[in-house]
């Protein structure tokens, strides 16, 4: 029997980039606040820890206690129609930033991005972070995806659609969604189809140990499992909220066990979490941040 999900807790203002720190917290971004927000989940408490402006939309962690955050360049949320009272349109420069263990803000790359979107960091401290155009994607495939690593930046590959979320594999291989489907980067920049995701496009997602795929399907509201060769294994369903279907942006795997998976839940603004998962989630490693 497959487990319900929990609210963990709501307010948020369109949520993503899960994170689960090993101080027991969840840290995601507010893409529509430009800000990044603790969660304790115990407690079902939030608190806002920094102010990056634009659009925050994933985090990674730093080993200094800090964060690296993708930074879109801001949404007009007010001219989508989500809220009624929505954050100010705060555009910002697109790249990744520096968020401090203080809260301090800096940019990490902040020349000649789109909207960058999600990030990993690999063990040998490789950034690997995808930078899609802004919504809606243009005809022509504009999206690349980046390595950075000891002070240099790399185009890994491009002529993307829209890729958007990034992960590793246990093999270590770089995995992106793009469009409606997932698809491995190469190396040297060469792309090979994982496969087709069935219903509506992914977003984020993350990997478990075993290379099991856990991709937040957006309008399908709810987090899809595939096995390694991209067969669908189950569906974990969100419940709509009162205003309707929501939409999940993103997952992460946490708790103390590893078998805790977080989603943010960007409509209605919320993250939500299934226990007791079978299989725990893959090992994520912080930014060495002396490679700056």
């Amino acid at each position: 029997m497959s487990p319900k999900p929990e609210v963990v807790v709501d307010g948020l203002r369109f949520p993503e980039g899960p994170l689960w720190c090993a101080d027991g917290t969840v840290v995601c971004t507010s893409v529509a606040e430009g800000a990044l927000y603790r969660v304790w989940p115990r407690e079902g408490r939030k608190k806002r820890i920094a102010d990056v402006g634009g659009g925050a939309n994933a985090a990674a962690p730093a080993d200094d206690g800090g964060f690296l955050v993708t930074q879109n360049g801001g949404i007009d949320f007010s001219a989508i129609g989500l809220y009624e009272d929505a954050p100010p349109y705060r555009p910002a420069t697109p790249g990744v930033q520096r968020v401090g263990g203080d809260g301090s803000v800096s940019y990490l790359l902040d020349d000649g991005f789109l909207a960058p979107n999600d990030l990993v960091v690999a063990s040998d401290g490789t950034l690997y972070f995808t930078d899609p155009p802004h919504h809606p994607p243009p005809l022509e495939p504009m999206g690349r995806v980046h390595s950075y690593r000891r002070g240099q930046l790399r185009t890994l590959a491009e002529g993307f659609s829209y890729c958007n979320g990034i992960a590793l594999a246990p093999d270590g291989m770089v995995v992106v969604v793009e469009g409606n489907g997932l698809m491995r980067v190469e190396v040297d920049g060469s792309k090979e189809w994982v496969c087709q995701l069935p219903g509506a496009a992914g977003d984020g997602f993350c990997f478990d140990v075993e290379g099991n795929f856990y991709v937040a399907t957006a309008a399908d509201h709810g987090i899809l499992i595939l096995d390694p060769r991209g067969v669908v294994i189950e569906f974990l369903p969100i419940a709509e909220s009162e205003g309707g279907a929501g939409i999940v942006t993103n997952c992460c795997f946490g708790g103390e066990d590893g078998r805790t998976l977080f989603a943010t839940d960007g409509i209605p603004g919320q993250l939500v979490a299934w226990e007791g998962l079978p299989v725990p989630g893959r090992e994520i490693y912080p930014w060495p941040t002396a490679s700056e």
